[in-house]
């Protein structure tokens, strides 16, 4: 599910937008694509400290959608690649994944946990 590029693209800087939406209202947060950290097949790992009107909104409607970037990395048509990721979310405040975010990240206070539905290079 995660390709080469996919990788690439989150061992450079770029800027990472989380979409959530619920009750009619859409909410964009953003953090860094150095935070992003893959586990298994299909799940995203992002450490939260604030985040709380993304975590409203993931316990009315799990659904969101991440996107992410970077100009450093060879895209379809040139330099600059990005990504549009669907899933769902949960937050988690302990476990096994949150102990081993914390350990990464220590300034956390919950982990945005996704599971990814689709992930699509778009440049």
């Amino acid at each position: 599910m995660f390709n080469e590029v996919f990788k690439n693209v989150l061992a450079h800087n770029g800027v990472v937008s989380i979409t959530t939406w619920a009750d009619g209202n859409v909410h964009v947060s953003n953090t860094w694509n150095k935070y992003l950290q893959i586990v298994g097949e299909n799940k995203i790992l992002i450490p939260a400290a604030w985040l709380h009107k993304t975590e409203k909104n993931i316990k009315i409607n799990n659904q969101m959608i991440v996107t992410l970037g970077s100009p450093d990395v060879q895209g379809k048509v040139g330099m600059g690649t990005g990504f549009v990721i669907e899933g769902t979310a949960v937050f988690l405040d302990s476990g096994n994944e949150y102990d081993m975010m914390k350990e990464k990240f220590p300034f956390l206070t919950r982990v945005l946990e996704i599971t990814v539905k689709n992930v699509r290079q778009t440049i």
